[in-house]
């Protein structure tokens, strides 16, 4: 079902002139003046034209320097819609800066933002978020949002926000869960990541299979993943009509199924036969994730005697351009080739 975009509007009765600004060296310090001034409007105008400027790394720096960030921060529980969505998109995009995204990271921001989590105004969640998913590209980063304590709450944020908002969420969770899992398992991030594989959103679907990726590459994480049932469900996207939600399921799979319980599993479901489809598909994306899958199945007698029926499937993948391809196929052969 289609949802309305997010709109970055202002409202119908703000003014949306810029502050005019001072020459020079001059320009950035009284915009902070001006940020800070007791008139609502002033505050409006500053920050329409701070936004523009902070699309320039070098201005992003000198902000920081001159202590922004503080003011920036005192803005963001500001009773003005406008402010706090300005406020908000100046944090997003100093985000996307690397010298942005170093200073905000030790400004606190991060903690600053999450207050914001709850905010009436969509496209004030939407910035706070797209800025919470550049952060955490970075391992600090990453660390910073687990320190926030924000993994529960953004787990529980992905039964009620848009989808819009959901895919940057799902974004942000799959950095910081590389780093540590265990909270967001407390916090039932399986069951609700278990519900989004079934999504009518292919981005949504997509990311939520990367999300388990990460998971499954713990050693917590994959016994959650097997207990939780998620299996079958990534199995079930194996045939997807999206490659890339084909290739991140069989990324999870493939983690998921390092352990006997996990391959168990797969066996019971059948996992062979949508895992062989993709293999025999040349231009598959999920071809190299699909191979490694089989070579973990065929680890079982009965995976490896299945196997044993389509060893020319992974014959013709050594003509693959992929070395990482060959690579796989050729040990794949000798895994199923084994004999007691």
């Amino acid at each position: 079902m289609a949802q309305p975009r997010i709109s970055a509007y202002l409202p119908p009765d703000t003014d949306p002139t810029k502050a005019a600004l001072a020459f020079g060296r001059r320009a950035l310090p009284k915009l902070n003046e001006e940020l800070q001034s007791p008139e609502l409007l002033t505050q409006q105008r500053a920050l329409m034209a701070l936004c523009d400027l902070v699309h320039d790394p070098e201005k992003v720096y000198q902000a920081i320097e001159l202590g922004f960030l503080d003011t920036l921060k005192s803005l963001l529980g500001h009773q003005d819609q406008t402010v706090r969505q300005k406020a908000t998109e100046v944090l997003s995009v100093m985000a996307s800066h690397s010298i942005g995204r170093e200073g905000l990271l030790r400004g606190g921001v991060i903690s600053a933002l999450a207050g914001l989590l709850d905010d009436p105004v969509d496209i004030c969640r939407k910035n706070i978020h797209q800025t919470f998913d550049m952060l955490a590209k970075l391992p600090q980063g990453a660390g910073g949002v687990l320190r926030a304590g924000l993994i529960p709450p953004l787990v529980l944020k992905l039964k009620t926000e848009l989808d819009e908002i959901q895919e940057l969420i799902l974004d942000t969770l799959s950095n910081c869960l590389r780093v540590e899992v265990s909270k967001a398992l407390a916090a039932g991030a399986l069951t609700v990541l278990k519900e989004k594989l079934s999504h009518p959103s292919t981005a949504i679907r997509s990311k939520a299979a990367c999300v388990l990726l990460e998971i499954s590459s713990h050693a917590e994480g994959k016994i959650a993943v097997y207990n939780e049932e998620v299996i079958p469900a990534l199995l079930g996207l194996l045939e997807d009509s999206q490659p890339e939600v084909q290739a991140n399921s069989t990324g999870a799979l493939m983690f998921a199924l390092v352990t006997p319980q996990g391959r168990s599993s797969a066996m019971g479901a059948e996992a062979i036969p949508p895992l062989l489809t993709l293999v025999a598909e040349e231009t598959s994306k999920a071809r190299l994730n699909a191979i490694k899958t089989l070579t973990l199945l065929a680890e079982l007698p009965e995976g490896r005697q299945t196997l044993l029926e389509h060893r020319d499937t992974f014959l013709r993948c050594l003509d693959d351009p992929s070395e990482a391809v060959q690579r796989a196929a050729d040990i794949a052969i000798t895994v199923i080739d084994w004999k007691p």
